[in-house]
């Protein structure tokens, strides 16, 4: 065991006896549903330069109070969505919020509950998310917008202040981003943990009773073949998986002050093609090599001893209902050997543009926006979340907690 390793070993048996005591409702107030709706809210650019708006591209800024009165109607009470930093604050320190007001009007005049994403990877040009600056920016972004969300919700905030800090962090490395900062292993993800961090604590201070969620990519990598320096580089590989929470939760790299009371749930992004061979192609679910996804929730949930959810999970085309059967069946297996799992959030729940290329990504329950002015909703995914809802017995009408604290 390397040094590092027993260090962290060491940080995790302390933040485990300090942790050991708390009970669930004092980590975190459950969410509304169970069963939730995230909307696609990239905002970025492309490493050629062009910028991202999802949330323009699938006319969920035109239709945002008709999208949430239909997921409202299907039974999904908790939503997650999304701010685009760029088109709010473009000049410094001049924030205009009429980007953001529609939805945020929407969701508390129906009465839902909305995980608001205040970083999904876009920031404004002027601010270079390289800068020694960046930090202190963002914080202060997130709390202009926490005082905008308090003067229009009856709610504290719930918030995802970065999403998917691991994989921006890979997207900027492996050249899939437009390069930020020096070119140094794991510079920008010590800066975006940085900024995790400060504006964390910056919200949590000004509204203690918010609730703070993350959002990384829950992955398996595999060796492809058996040698010593095969394994060893795959397992490497795999450890990235955990920095971002590890380190905001001062579990390892404590000079970047993280701890354990920044985070409230432990938020992971779950699709088909999240498994795969070391410098190869991804594994099939059916493969032996294939790792249960139940088994991967318990590891992390007993990792880090707090409540977990899916934040994104997904699929496309005709394998949509079986993926949600899949995915339910395994979330139940690991909540009766102990997870304290507290939603499955299908995202995102309209189809949507592909970045690369703009193809057409069939992979909601709800259509691109159609002639007549609506969604349509896939019927045969709605007839499996219906299933997979009366499985967890917590149909609609019986509204009974699950284990976990979540409603459907």
């Amino acid at each position: 065991m390397s040094s590092e390793q027993k260090d962290f070993k060491r940080e995790q048996r302390r933040f485990r006896a300090e942790a050991e005591p708390a009970t669930n409702d004092a980590m975190t107030a459950s969410f509304d549903s169970f069963f939730q709706a995230g909307f696609e809210c990239s905002s970025h650019r492309r490493k050629d330069g062009v910028r991202l708006d999802l949330i323009k591209a699938t006319s969920h800024d035109k239709h945002v109070f008709a999208d949430y009165s239909v997921c409202a109607a299907l039974g999904f009470r908790t939503l997650r969505d999304g701010l685009r930093w760029h088109l709010i604050e473009k000049a410094p320190g001049k924030f205009d919020w009429s980007s953001w007001k529609p939805a945020l009007e929407a969701a508390e005049q129906i009465g839902l509950q909305v995980i608001w994403d205040l970083f999904h990877y876009g920031s404004p040009d002027h601010a270079d998310q390289g800068a020694p600056d960046f930090p202190d920016r963002f914080t202060e972004f997130a709390l202009a917008a926490m005082d905008v969300h308090q003067s229009i919700s009856s709610r504290p905030p719930l918030v995802c202040p970065l999403n998917e800090i691991n994989f921006m962090a890979w997207a900027v490395a492996d050249g899939y981003f437009p390069p930020v900062g020096p070119d140094e292993h794991g510079w920008f993800k010590g800066q975006l943990v940085r900024t995790a961090i400060m504006a964390s604590r910056a919200i949590k201070q000004a509204w203690p009773a918010a609730t703070i969620v993350g959002a990384e990519p829950l992955i398996h990598i595999a060796p492809h073949d058996r040698r010593r320096q095969t394994v060893r580089k795959a397992e490497q590989n795999l450890q990235g998986m955990y920095e971002s929470y590890d380190w905001i939760m001062g579990l390892a790299n404590p000079e970047l002050g993280g701890d354990a009371s920044l985070i409230d749930v432990i938020g992971w992004n779950f699709y088909p093609h999240n498994q795969w061979y070391f410098e190869g192609p991804t594994i099939p679910m059916g493969h032996h090599e294939y790792r249960p996804l139940a088994d991967m929730l318990v590891d992390v949930a007993e990792r880090y001893r707090k409540p977990i959810f899916l934040a994104e999970t997904g699929a496309e085309g005709s394998g949509k209902p079986s993926w949600l059967h899949y995915v339910c069946h395994e979330v139940r297996d690991a909540m009766a050997r102990g997870a304290d799992v507290r939603g499955l959030c299908w995202y995102p729940i309209t189809a949507y543009p592909g970045w690369d290329n703009s193809r057409h990504a069939e992979t909601g329950l709800l259509s691109t926006i159609l002639a007549d002015g609506h969604r349509r909703i896939d019927e045969r995914l709605h007839d499996e979340f219906r299933h997979q809802g009366a499985l967890f017995d917590c149909e609609p009408g019986n509204r009974r907690l699950v284990a976990g604290g979540g409603r459907y």
